[in-house]
């Protein structure tokens, strides 16, 4: 059963809001209230603000959902403006630099995409938060939301990231439990194939996808071994080239050839990663754990998240990281920017974390307890319970230039157009930069 089984108006609003040009919903709230001419409040906050964010698919809405919440309890309007995953990266830097984006943003923490917090900070684009934004980022996580001791993004939650896996289009092939280890996955693609399935689904042609999934193997390829893999490759110890790296990217070069993805992976997008999970014409992807309930959600399905099966010799590991958050448009006027950091404050709350766990289908960024966590994440609870996970590695890379080179990389494994060796060169001579 659908955990948080949504009203067909509420699919279909957001239907209507996932074309390529963004719509806008907007929010009002009945009670509380400020100037209904959008000025300023009597406590020298706005009355209404504008969020962009990322949609993967008709329903995930989760932000919105949030948002409508504070506005039903506040008065305060609210704009969300949702961009197609895909465009999100571009969309958010082309209007941070043309002085159009909106009040409120979703960002990456750390340095290694586009929209990475401490670059847009660094570059003069984001607006510094409060304590208490600053009071629930996890311990040893700081340097990914801080320049120069000010706090620039406040986290969402904890999101597990791993495969979203269909037990019920499993078992239709004769799969009753998900692979143990990287020689019984193998094992699972040959009879997925042989049942008209693929065992995993991914979007070949998004680098953010290729490259997602390349963290996820590195999981216990990289930094089981090694969780402090990243500093030592700052301090010149290691390279990308002569790594467990490079075991990653030729476990997914068999992976291909193994006829593990769907066919035409390398023209592949978000929209058939949600159709093969949905239909149950593949039985697992790399995404997100929240895209889980989205599916589920969407589809009516009890999906579930698992962590990418080990490499010999290595013990099970997976990630886990706040890998999305809040963030305040440093352009946006006085009173509004008020008006945003109020609603992160409330967000701060440990009901509100919880709610927003729940609907985004992650763990509450107030900490990781059994009693917590989803029915989806029951696969790897006792890896988040233990601490056996890793956050995101790219959080920590010094440029988004790396993670391009991995994402457009292996990208190039897909169609042939490159190799292994080119690509962890390429990730070395990035980082180097």
């Amino acid at each position: 059963m659908p955990q948080h089984a949504q009203h067909p108006a509420a699919k279909l609003r957001w239907s209507l809001l996932a074309a390529p040009v963004a719509g806008a919903l907007v929010l009002a709230g009945c009670s509380g209230g400020g100037n209904d001419d959008g000025g300023d409040s009597a406590g020298g906050s706005a009355d209404s603000f504008s969020v962009m964010v990322a949609q993967a698919n008709d329903t995930d809405d989760a932000y919105a959902q949030l948002l409508e919440q504070y506005s039903t309890e506040t008065g305060v309007e609210v704009e969300v403006i949702p961009y197609p995953s895909e465009a999100y990266n571009t969309q958010v830097t082309t209007q941070l630099q043309g002085g159009n984006a909106a009040d409120a943003m979703i960002l990456s923490p750390g340095t290694g995409q586009p929209i990475s917090v401490i670059t847009l900070a660094e570059a003069g684009f984001l607006e510094p938060l409060d304590d208490t934004s600053a009071g629930i980022i996890p311990e040893g996580t700081e340097s990914l939301y801080e320049v120069d001791g000010e706090i620039y993004a406040q986290p969402t939650s904890l999101q597990p990231v791993g495969l979203v896996y269909n037990p019920a289009a499993a078992e239709e092939v004769g799969i009753d439990e998900f692979p143990a280890t990287y020689e019984d996955l193998l094992d699972a693609c040959a009879t997925a194939r042989d049942g008209g399935k693929s065992f995993l689904v991914i979007a070949g042609s998004v680098p953010f996808n290729t490259g997602l999934f390349s963290q996820i193997l590195s999981a216990t390829r990289v930094y089981e071994q090694d969780p402090d893999w990243n500093e030592q490759r700052t301090a010149g110890d290691v390279t990308f080239a002569d790594s467990g790296w490079r075991d990653a990217l030729e476990d997914f070069v068999e992976l291909n050839e193994a006829g593990c993805f769907q066919d035409g992976a390398a023209g592949g997008t978000f929209d058939n990663i949600t159709n093969g999970i949905g239909g149950g014409t593949a039985l697992s992807a790399p995404v997100p754990g929240s895209a889980a309930n989205s599916i589920n959600a969407g589809a009516g399905l009890e999906t579930d998240v698992q962590a990418f099966p080990p490499a010999d010799g290595a013990g099970e590991f997976t990630m886990a990281s706040a890998n999305y958050a809040w963030a305040i448009n440093a352009s946006a006027d006085d009173d509004v920017k008020a008006a945003v950091q109020e609603f992160l404050d409330w967000a701060a709350e440990p009901e509100q974390a919880k709610t927003f766990a729940d609907i985004f289908g992650a763990v509450p960024i107030t900490g990781v307890a059994g009693d917590d966590l989803l029915p989806i994440y029951q696969p790897i609870g006792g890896l988040l319970e233990s601490g056996a996970f890793t956050g995101l590695p790219n959080a920590t890379w010094p440029n988004p230039a790396v993670y391009d080179a991995l994402g457009a990389g292996v990208q190039g494994l897909l169609t042939g157009q490159t190799t292994v060796d080119g690509i962890l060169d390429e990730m070395d001579a990035a980082w180097d930069q």
